[in-house]
């Protein structure tokens, strides 16, 4: 009788795709931006990884202004592809400019932002 509930029970996924918070980009929130279109969420990746890599740079300056400007792009821009790590790590530098350990989240969240998408890219 086990079998026979398990073989009907109703799937997982009943209520349709959600968002993985799991992944460095949330590939759902993503497809959404992008309307399913393949290429384009490439395209915007790999435009996103750039403009990440640049961030990045600006906050290893020690300008106080800079590092708040940059990470203010990069949560935006973070926000706009579903990279949430991202975003809260950007959100938080923001908020406190001068710490060594937020600048150094920002930078893990954006590398393995970064390496999820070379994956994708391959």
């Amino acid at each position: 009788m086990a079998a026979v509930s398990i073989a009907f029970a109703a799937p997982d996924n009943c209520k349709g795709p959600r968002p993985s918070q799991e992944r460095p980009v949330d590939l759902v929130h993503l497809a959404n931006q992008t309307m399913g279109d393949k290429s384009l969420e490439i395209e915007v990746l790999q435009m996103f990884a750039r403009q990440a890599r640049a961030c990045l740079h600006e906050i290893s300056s020690g300008d106080f202004k800079a590092i708040e400007a940059a990470a203010h792009r990069l949560k935006g821009a973070a926000s706009a592809v579903g990279a949430f790590r991202v975003h809260a790590a950007a959100e938080a530098l923001e908020g406190n400019c001068g710490d060594a350990a937020t600048m150094a989240a920002v930078g893990i969240a954006v590398i393995e932002a970064e390496n999820f998408i070379l994956k994708l890219c391959r």
